[in-house]
This record gives structure tokens, sequence and C-alpha cells, in this order.
């Protein structure tokens, strides 16, 4: 086996260097793993080799030290285990005894080689990875946990834990997400042209689901999981980085930066949620917004224009994120920001935040009316936050009766326990300003 230059430990370092290699592991192996799914062409046995090298640094590395180039040695180890796998098994098909040849005939790549493929393409391996994993054969629920597997690290209970599924169920949407990939032959790399486009637009569609899941949990007792917020952010830098010049990868970038700038303020010491008109805006970070507004910025350069749904929704963000106080934000652009939103995605939920933005631009009453043309809507016949939208344009407008009873359907259709409590609260508030 390869051996760089190491760095012997003692008896003390040992603890030290597993949480090393844990660290160096989060970090390097979406990396590893794509490297090696472009090699054998199938991103479960690609996982695999990967966990075989973790393994073998966990054993050997706190006694002989870290390698001087770890990832290359983690990568060498992996592709290593390719071959011998291929070796043992002489009757696989076809596909798998010519990657075995083509691995053989690399086997005195040099180490330097190794390294130097790990830094200038390792973008393309983890892109390649990422749009694999989101796939249009898979469906969105197992786009989103096959992706926090293989990019964010997560474990299956973690992920579990995350969208309050089973583990079972949750390690069952990733064993057939990875069957279905061997099966239907993807190639690990990035598409182009037209397909690049429409796989690009399913990307970032997982990559803001798993945002969205943490900035509202959508169930539970819990009204966020900021971890999830962090992963979806953590690829969202990924991807910026590795397509600098995609103004939607920018946009979505802007948009998650700003909207999680005010996890910190969003609950209170008991975890109830804090709306935004009530948030302590000396607790929004400041750091995150000014990254927003850059990756905004970038995309506006780019665009020369207000560009598509993910960078006209972080213009909307942006406009709160500028107000030092409520009273300082800018309804009537964000209402016309929305009109713009809708043109490009007509969507119900889009013309129920423009009636909010125009009620507090013009009045309740503008806003209500708004409102009361998408009750008998079909696609927010279950949707908790029109009767929500609605009891707060008639408790300003002075009508207790009617908003505590929308109040209360509004409770009833949501799902998560925290926002349940909090409009069950907002319900008996109005109707105890009838006395």
């Amino acid at each position: 086996m390869w051996r760089g230059t190491y760095a012997p430990p003692t008896a003390l370092m040992s603890r030290s260097i597993n949480a090393t290699i844990d660290a160096l592991w989060r970090m390097e192996a979406p990396k590893i793993i794509g490297a090696l799914a472009r090699l054998v062409r199938d991103v479960g046995l690609a996982e695999e080799l990967a966990q075989d090298a973790l393994v073998a640094a966990l054993q050997q590395w706190p006694e002989e030290g870290i390698p001087a180039k770890p990832a290359a040695w983690l990568m060498m180890t992996a592709k290593r285990r390719a071959i011998d796998r291929f070796r043992r098994d002489r009757m696989m098909r076809e596909k798998n005894r010519e990657v075995a040849r083509e691995l053989d005939a690399r086997e005195d790549v040099s180490t330097a080689m190794i390294e130097a493929h790990l830094d200038d393409d390792i973008g393309d391996e983890r892109l390649a990875l990422i749009f694999a994993a989101c796939h249009p054969e898979l469906g969105r629920e197992a786009r989103a946990a096959l992706t926090l597997r293989l990019l964010g690290g997560l474990t299956p209970p973690e992920i579990a834990r995350a969208f309050l599924a089973s583990e079972t169920t949750i390690q069952q949407r990733i064993v057939r997400a990875k069957k279905t990939l061997r099966d239907a032959d993807v190639q690990f790399e990035v598409p182009h042209g037209k397909g690049r486009n429409e796989r690009l637009a399913a990307v970032l569609e997982v990559v803001y689901l798993i945002f969205n899941e943490g900035y509202s949990a959508t169930s539970g007792s819990d009204w966020m999981r900021p971890q999830l917020c962090g992963e979806a952010q953590r690829l969202g830098r990924i991807l910026a980085e590795l397509m600098p010049e995609e103004t939607e990868v920018l946009g979505l970038l802007s948009l998650m930066e700003l909207q999680a700038s005010r996890l910190g303020a969003r609950v209170d010491a008991e975890g109830n949620p804090i709306l935004l008109g009530d948030q302590n805006r000396a607790r929004w970070d400041r750091l995150l917004i000014r990254r927003g507004l850059a990756a905004l910025d970038r995309a506006s350069a780019i665009s020369k224009g207000p560009g598509g749904p993910y960078q006209v929704q972080a213009a909307i963000a942006a406009c709160h994120a500028r107000a030092a106080a409520p009273e300082d934000t800018d309804w009537l652009k964000i209402a016309a920001l929305y009109a713009a939103l809708m043109q490009q995605t007509p969507s119900p939920v889009i013309e129920l935040n423009r009636a909010v933005a125009i009620s507090m631009a013009l009045g309740p009453e503008h806003g209500l009316a708004i409102v009361d043309d998408l009750v008998e809507e079909p696609a927010l016949k279950s949707y908790h936050l029109l009767p929500a939208v609605r009891g707060d344009l008639l408790e300003k407008l002075g009508r207790m009766p009617e908003a505590a009873a929308e109040f209360e359907r509004a409770a009833d259709l949501a799902a998560n326990d925290r926002e349940k409590q909090m409009l069950r609260e907002r319900a008996r508030a109005a109707r105890g300003m009838l006395n």
C-alpha cells in the first residue's frame, strides 16, 4: 500500500485523530464517492467502497499517523478495494470486468496524480454526484434523502429525525434510489445543454425543499430544524462555487442565506414561533445578510434584470433584510416583486403572499379582497396559511368573531405542533377582545 509522509501520533493524540478523521470524512466523502461512482458506475457500490476506505483509516491512522495527503490516501485505498472486489468475482457482468481492467491499467498511477485529480477535477465530481442524486427517475422525497446521504453526509437516522419519518422508511428510500440509478445506468456526469437546465431545476428544487423543511417544519414539535437549513446552505454554496455564472444558483443561495439570517430570532426561549413583525432584528445574523446580498448582487450583475424565480424571491428577502425596523419595509416593492413572480410561476400561494404585501402597503381591506378570491381555490383547500392570513386581516379590521373562527380553522389544518398552538392562542386572544 502507498504511504505518504506521516506525522507519528502520541498516545494522547489518538482521540483527536479520530475526530480529525470524522471531520475529514464529512468534507471529502462527496468528492470521493463522486469520483468512484464515475469509475464503477454504481453510486451504492461507490459509497460502500468509500466506507471501506474510511474503516481502513480509522484502523491505521491512530497507530501510523495521518498521511500528508489524506484525501488521496482515502481515494487510493477505495480504488484498490474496487480492484480487489472485481478480481474476486470473475462472473460479474462485462461492465464490471471492463472497469476492473481500466482500474488495473491505472494501478501504477502516482500519488501526485491522484492528489492533482482530487484538487483540480473535484468540482466536477461533486457536481456530477449532485445531479445524479437529483435524477428525474427519482421522486422528490427520494432525491432529498439521497442528496442528504451522499452530499450532506447525514446518516439514515439523522435524515429520519429531520423529516419525522421512520429510519426504515428512509433506508428503503435510499436503497431504492440507488437501485433505480443503477438499473437506469445513469452516467455520473453533468448533463449539457437543455438536459442540464432541466436537471438543474430539479437540483435547486431539492436543495430548497431541504431548506424549507428546516426553516418551517411541516410537522412535529419543533417549528424549525436548523440542521437542515445548514445542510441546504452548504449544498447551495457548493453549487455556487462550481457554477458561478448560474444566476438561479446564486439566487437560491442568496435566498437561503437571507432567510437563515433570521433563524436566531424566529423562536423564543421555549421554542415558540415569533412572527416576522415581532422579531428582534438585532438578533438577525449580519454575516449571513452580507453573504446573501452579495450573492444577489452577483446574480443581478450577470442577469442584468430581475432574473428567475429564485432571484426574485431573494430580492423579496433582501427587502426585509435591509429594513432596520418593520415600518421601514418597502412593501410596495415586495408586492411588485410578487406580481413579477406570479408572471414567472403562477401559483395561488404566491398570490396569497402578494395579498399580505398589499395589505401591509395599502391596508388590510385591500389584502382581504385578494384573499377572499382565493378561498375557493382547490389547491389551497388544506393549506393552513390561507385561513391564518385571512384571520390576521380580519383581526386588523376589528372583525373579531370571524378572525377567531379563521384562526381555529388554520390550527385544525396545521400539522406542526408549535404552529398549531400559536394559532389557537391567536383565536383565544381574538375572542378575548370581544369581552
